[in-house]
């Protein structure tokens, strides 16, 4: 991808070699910086580091705000976002669902976190949109592999950590130990302090909680239709209610509220008026029908399909789930074990099975349940689905936890059209 620069002695730069010629430099990252030489073959203009030219992009001209942790990165970011629009900014939004700038989507989906240069090119669509503040979730891929380079963030904001990309870590310490750097700086950083795995430079600090003393702590709190608490900030006590299901819900709420009283001048009682506008995230803890009561959700990691399950224990839950191809094996049998023990049915199925056997899935989400009797394996998802909503009775909950708003399936390298969602409402004939 090319990006035209008005008035430098190029016209434009990219990051990729193969785009290099007399009118365009080569941008140098940690990424792709093995592919120099070919750069300098195919007769770039000049060769640039990406931290020179951030200024150019108005990375400077807009307060960044960055999210990462396992669970939480996209519904704390769009919280964020809503709150900010509500309270009358102008605000651009980068994560796993695209790019939304002023309540607008400019994007589809993408990475989490794209390349540095699409993340600029993002931002300086933002600042020409005369935003003043530009949410992006962070990835463990996008900070070991340096994709944010040249950013300033105004803030920083750790949900948790728990397991996952262990194909891509290899072990939990070093995964733990890359969410982590992030927060080593001293930049302005939120932390969630009921995360005993958060470790942090403590210069700028502040912190978030339910259960430990923190700048921002939930003192009271009710799930009943939806969620409500009561925010203690130094002196000031604060309640706010919201639409949003679910205990672990409430970390993302105290976060994303924390998070817009230390970067806006707005008090904390502003803030909390406008928490009820924000309706949640598609794919996420989404009831796609009532009776059945069906419920979607992108949960794809153990401590993931933990947090939805307990949301919901007042229930009966039918649960259907697989497990990603190509992606962290090790957390697969404890999915499984999540699943049995949480749920009175579980129907176990392909995901996104990518160049894996889907039979090899199945076998080890299976290793880890110990009593398989109320266990079906359905590897084809629709004909899952639909077992799952035959065999749901009475008051029983069908939870369909692993692609969320995903509208497509990956088997191989190809992408095939599958929505959870328009599944469950075309075998209901909804």
């Amino acid at each position: 991808m090319k990006i035209e620069l008005p008035d430098q002695p190029y016209r434009y730069v990219t990051e990729n070699s193969q785009e290099c010629n007399g009118d365009t430099a080569f941008v140098l990252t940690h990424q792709n910086r093995k592919y120099l030489e070919n750069a300098k073959e195919n007769g770039a203009h000049s060769i640039i580091n990406i931290e020179d030219i951030a200024h150019l992009f108005g990375v400077d001209k807009i307060k960044i705000v960055g999210i990462t942790g396992t669970n939480g990165k996209t519904t704390t970011a769009s919280a964020i976002y809503s709150f900010l629009l509500d309270l009358g900014y102008k605000v651009a939004m980068q994560g796993t669902r695209g790019l939304f700038m002023n309540d607008e989507v400019c994007e589809g989906k993408t990475l989490t976190t794209p390349s540095v240069l699409n993340t600029y090119r993002h931002i300086y669509q933002a600042v020409q949109a005369g935003c003043e503040y530009f949410i992006m979730e962070v990835s463990s891929h996008a900070i070991e592999q340096r994709r944010i380079e040249g950013l300033n963030f105004a803030l920083k904001v750790l949900t948790n950590i728990t397991q996952d990309h262990l194909d891509y870590h290899k072990t939990i310490e070093e995964y733990i130990k890359v969410k982590n750097s992030f927060f080593q700086d001293e930049s302005k950083k939120l932390i969630n302090k009921d995360e005993p795995k958060a470790a942090f430079n403590f210069k700028n600090a502040y912190t978030y909680s339910i259960e430990n003393p923190s700048t921002y702590r939930l003192m009271a709190y009710s799930l009943n239709d939806g969620s409500s608490g009561i925010i203690q900030h130094f002196q000031e006590i604060v309640p706010f209610t919201a639409s949003l299901h679910g205990f672990f819900n409430l970390y993302n709420l105290m976060a994303a509220i924390a998070a817009t009283h230390l970067i806006t001048e707005n008090s904390l009682e502003e803030i909390a008026d406008v928490v009820d506008n924000f309706a949640g995230v598609s794919g996420r803890m989404e009831q796609v029908c009532a009776a059945p009561n069906v419920i979607v959700d992108f949960a794809h990691t153990p401590d993931g399909m933990q947090q939805v399950l307990n949301a919901l224990k007042e229930k009966e839950l039918i649960v259907v789930f697989g497990a990603g191809g190509d992606r962290d094996r090790s957390k697969r049998p404890i999915m499984g074990r999540v699943a049995a023990s949480l749920a009175k049915k579980v129907f176990i199925t392909s995901d996104n099975p990518r160049s894996e056997d889907p039979d090899v899935i199945a076998e080890e989400i299976l290793a880890g349940i110990q009593d398989p009797t109320n266990v079906t394996v359905e590897l084809n998802r629709k004909k899952a689905i639909e077992l799952a909503l035959d065999a749901q009775e009475g008051e029983e909950v069908v939870v369909i936890l692993g692609k969320g708003d995903e509208n497509y399936q990956i088997i191989y390298d190809k992408k095939f059209p599958f929505d959870d969602r328009e599944v469950v409402r075309e075998l209901l004939n909804l």
